[in-house]
């Protein structure tokens, strides 16, 4: 149980940390940027993102890309609701991002089959990173 919460949270964190607006690519024309704090909506390119990192780290076929991105933009979508529901914070928001979390955990699980899940376990740090230099 103790490898899924920490797959939950780095989960949490790819897509969140992913999706700061220091990681986002610049703008040719200047552009006044606001600075996006961990209760700011997650864009849903971050999903992407990850999705694209998941394709090419566990060499995913194109089926399983279209339904890993489905279920990484439903997470976002989730959790985007669940931020404007519950005040910042609060054990209420931490609890939904939990649940969300979990759930898609185990949809990704389907999804991937064990071995490939245990792949994505096992590199979630080094396809964060990699997500991260994608948003630069």
């Amino acid at each position: 149980m103790r490898s899924a919460s920490f797959s939950v949270l780095l989960l949490t964190s790819v897509l969140t940390l992913g999706s700061c607006s220091l990681f986002r690519p610049r703008a040719k024309t200047p552009v006044i940027e606001t600075v996006r704090t961990e209760d700011s909506p997650t864009p849903k390119t971050a999903a992407r993102d990850l999705a694209d990192v998941m394709t090419t780290e566990l060499q995913l076929t194109p089926d399983q890309t279209q339904k890993v991105r489905t279920i990484l933009n439903g997470t976002v979508e989730q959790a985007n609701a669940a931020k404007l529901k519950y005040a910042p914070k609060s054990p209420e928001l931490l609890a939904e991002l939990k649940r969300i979390n979990i759930s898609s955990q185990k949809e990704l699980q389907v999804v991937l089959g064990p071995t490939k899940f245990k792949q994505l376990q096992a590199n979630q740090r080094k396809m964060a990173a990699e997500m991260q230099q994608r948003q630069k």
